[in-house]
């Protein structure tokens, strides 16, 4: 049977998991869960996945969720799979374990608290949330600077010095690419003091494509959304602004 892979591509880490099916050459069946339309939360998800989340698989009888889990089960079932990604050696795998146990409560907590509080909020039925995004940003800013000083620090181009990706450097590179669904100035803001992340990001981006820009496509079709959304909106306040101005008689 073929393994289904329920997803959302706006969620980083179903982005991910099917970033790793497509690198991989693992056959698969994308079912699209929606967040924006809640249904994650309907009964046969919750079948699924009783954590209501994405992404979740169905391998034949098998079924699983939480995308760390899902990529090392991937990378230990599937023939062909290199070893680069999830290597047999246990130093090697442990030290990818501390990076992914790291980043769950840290860059990936950190970005997406202050993406959606700042920016994707109203797109989900919710009011945006200026302290919950000044908290996020806080803990992502200092997220980016353990990044570098911490887990960037070899001579590899990639996560603890390796010469080649692993599945770290695609969930944390997956969720680095989820800044770019803010506006430019503000992107640049955050990531531009970090170049040895943002050269990390296009080692990874390289070392992937063409999947990782296709699996990304959904997050800058959102920012040029975002981007018009806000344009008319600046349109129409500069439009009510003369509208609303006082009118001076010439003396």
């Amino acid at each position: 049977m073929t393994l289904k892979v329920y997803a959302d591509r706006m969620s980083q880490p179903s982005r991910t998991v099917i970033l790793f099916c497509k690198l991989n050459g693992i056959d698969f069946e994308e079912v699209r869960i929606d967040l924006a339309k809640r249904q994650h939360l309907t009964p046969e998800f919750k079948e699924i996945n009783p954590m209501k989340q994405v992404p979740a698989i169905v391998d034949g009888r098998f079924k699983l969720f939480e995308s760390h889990a899902i990529l090392i089960y991937l990378a230990g079932v599937f023939p062909g799979v290199a070893d680069h990604w999830y290597p047999a050696d246990v130093f090697k795998r442990a030290k990818i374990h501390s990076v992914l146990d790291w980043y769950h409560s840290n860059l990936r907590l950190g970005s997406a608290a202050y993406v959606r509080n700042s920016t994707l909020a109203p797109l989900l039925g919710l009011p945006l949330n200026p302290k919950a995004a000044a908290e996020g940003e806080k803990l992502l800013l200092a997220s980016l600077v353990q990044l570098e000083s911490v887990w960037l620090k070899g001579k590899g181009r990639f996560l603890l010095g390796s010469s080649q990706p692993s599945i770290a450097d695609l969930s944390l590179a997956c969720g680095v690419m989820h800044l770019e669904i803010l506006d430019d100035e503000d992107r640049d803001r955050i990531l531009g003091p970090h170049k040895r992340v943002l050269k990390w990001i296009e080692d990874t981006r390289i070392a992937t494509r063409p999947h990782f820009d296709e699996v990304h496509s959904i997050v800058f079709k959102l920012k040029e959304k975002l981007k018009k959304q806000r344009s008319k909106e600046n349109d129409f306040g500069e439009s009510e602004s003369i509208r609303k101005a006082p009118l001076h008689s010439k003396m």
